[in-house]
């Protein structure tokens, strides 16, 4: 089974309206226990983010600088940022979401690529905030019970009677027998490919290697 976002997700939206101030935002940091919050419309739509990274260039006094005569993009964003004082001004835009449906492995390599810690996630039908994924929640994948990532390793393999399972601590011992070498690592795939596998030791033994290399003529 491959979990999704609505598996594990918080489904208390932290956010705050354009017009927040900043000392609202630390505020709702501080109560939440984020380094982040969504910043949302009239409708409850996300339109940007801003994280603790955002709020620092305050104390930074990145705005106190006169503009350089040749300012990059990313310089005129942090001037910008600096000299704003609600969440409207200092939000990066648009916002990186996912729906309940997201995989967790997908928003997991979101977190990752975009070096986030948070996601807003969103009603796909009405574009709503419903809730918020940490990273401590995808974290959460590895200590699923023992029973229930088994169900899935079983389930994940094409004859289970033929193969012996023990796991501890989310790494799956594999052993049997199949027939062909491909087969053999066909089964390790599929069980990196389960949430919650921390590793996988495989003592799969194949009777015919049909993956030998053709020498070059």
């Amino acid at each position: 089974m491959s979990l999704e976002v609505k598996d594990i997700m918080g489904h208390v939206a932290i956010a705050v309206l354009r017009d927040a101030s900043f000392a609202e935002i630390v505020a709702a940091m501080e109560r939440f226990a984020v380094g982040a919050v969504t910043v949302i419309d009239a409708d409850r739509r996300p339109v940007g983010v801003v994280s603790e990274d955002d709020l620092i260039l305050k104390e930074a006094g990145a705005a106190a600088y006169c503009a350089p005569l040749f300012e990059s993009r990313a310089q005129r964003q942090e001037r910008r940022k600096a000299a704003g004082v609600t969440a409207g001004q200092l939000m990066t835009s648009p916002p990186i979401t996912v729906t309940p449906r997201t995989p967790v492995r997908e928003a997991a390599q979101l977190m990752h690529v975009k070096r986030v810690k948070q996601l807003p996630v969103v009603d796909p039908a009405t574009g709503r905030i419903v809730g918020t994924l940490h990273q401590r929640d995808v974290l959460r994948v590895f200590t699923r019970p023992v029973q229930e990532l088994e169900a899935d390793v079983r389930a994940a393999l094409p004859e289970p009677g033929t193969f012996a399972i023990d796991i501890d601590g989310g790494v799956v011992t594999i052993r049997g027998v199949v027939e062909w070498r491909s087969q053999a690592l066909s089964v390790i795939e599929r069980l990196w490919l389960i949430d919650g596998v921390v590793d996988v030791k495989s003592e799969v033994a194949f009777e015919k290697d049909d993956l030998l290399a053709v020498p070059a003529e």
